[in-house]
């Protein structure tokens, strides 16, 4: 199996749906925590098809959306320098700073460059020893294990001329910080399938329990989230709070144990800020001492870089779900793809760009 047309079969989501309809008697709001899974939703309008007492809610799933304005302009700051070729992935170049993006700064003789891995970087560390060369190290658990690998790497190579720039965040203490709001709806999750990919589905149980809530972890095709979402539906109707696998053929229950280990190496935990929510407490990664030297923020003394968000920006209650993004009085009209006001608009895996993507531009549209 391909697992991309067998995943899409309107047939079997059909069936999914009426499994979902004669099962939901009552309100359940769950939140898919993963931005790739808001898109599928919205694109393949997943919402629109459930019980009216089904709503979802989107979560702060998207990495280049949680990366903190004041990341955002040490990485300006560090790419403007002339001897520095700062290496980054492609939705990054476009997430505004306070004031420009790294596309400005590109524009402005800025040597920025768009990598497929971080190992592009350091190759290009290796070849131009005369440069400092820097990675832009964003994400959740899923891509955090290359960047590791590349900064081992770079150790054992002995190349002095690379550096990362980490802006690592975790997922369950988000979900905790979700629960822990005086606003929070949310009955349920739907748990990203890449993260438990790496990290297994360990974390999970204890969330579940003490905030009493069903977890169910899902791909990313229509199938896979409707299936998400009818096990979520039962165990709400049943008044069970577990953890489900329902995306086995991605997600060992153990993880993946080797790069458990390389992030246990290279990383260790830390507070970190998110983009329009706030601090939450030993909730990202920065590199551990041994591996110091090639942090990027203390390699180019950046650190100190604070800012502030745009007042006209909702991004953060999207993000947390008390939002949708057709709420924001700014959203398609100051705020568009063209000129974003936040990183939910820009990356391709934010609630507001798909919401602008898909028209739902009114908020009698969507649920």
């Amino acid at each position: 199996m391909k697992y991309l047309d067998e995943f899409s079969d309107p047939r079997l989501a059909e069936r999914l749906l009426d499994q979902i309809h004669a099962s939901a008697t009552r309100p359940a709001v769950m939140m898919e925590v993963c931005g790739g899974q808001t898109h599928s939703i919205i694109r393949h309008g997943i919402d629109q098809l459930l019980p009216d007492c089904v709503e979802m809610i989107h979560g702060p799933g998207c990495p280049v959306c949680v990366t903190p304005l004041e990341i955002i302009d040490r990485a300006l700051a560090i790419a403007a320098r002339p001897e520095v070729v700062f290496c980054s992935f492609g939705d990054m170049l476009r997430v505004p700073g306070s004031g420009r993006d790294l596309f400005s700064v590109k524009s402005a003789g800025g040597d920025v460059r768009v990598v497929y891995s971080p190992l592009d970087a350091l190759g290009l560390a290796r070849e131009n020893p005369d440069r400092e060369v820097v990675f832009f190290g964003i994400g959740f658990e899923t891509t955090a294990p290359a960047n590791a690998m590349t900064v081992h790497q770079a150790q054992r190579l002995g190349v002095r001329n690379f550096s990362l720039l980490v802006s690592h965040v975790l997922v369950p203490p988000a979900v905790a910080a979700v629960m822990e709001s005086p606003d929070c709806r949310v009955q349920a999750f739907l748990a990203a399938g890449h993260v438990c990919s790496v990290m297994g589905t360990s974390q999970y149980p204890s969330l579940a329990e003490k905030y009493r809530v069903p977890i169910v972890v899902t791909g990313f095709e229509p199938l896979d989230i409707l299936e998400g979402i009818r096990r979520v539906v039962l165990q709400l109707e049943e008044g069970r709070h577990e953890v489900e696998n329902a995306y086995p053929r991605a997600v060992p229950a153990s993880g993946n144990l080797p790069a458990m280990e390389m992030l246990r190496d290279v990383f260790e935990v830390t507070d970190r800020t998110w983009r329009g929510i706030g601090m939450i407490p030993d909730s990202g990664w920065r590199l551990a001492e041994k591996y110091a030297e090639f942090d990027a923020e203390r390699r180019f003394d950046v650190a100190a870089i604070r800012t502030s968000e745009s007042s006209l920006c909702r991004s953060g209650e999207v993000l947390q779900g008390l939002i949708k993004p057709h709420a924001c009085q700014a959203f398609g009209k100051e705020c568009t793809p063209r000129n974003p006001l936040g990183a939910t608009m820009v990356s391709s895996e934010g609630a507001c760009s798909a919401y602008y993507a898909y028209r739902r531009l009114e908020l009698v549209d969507a649920k």
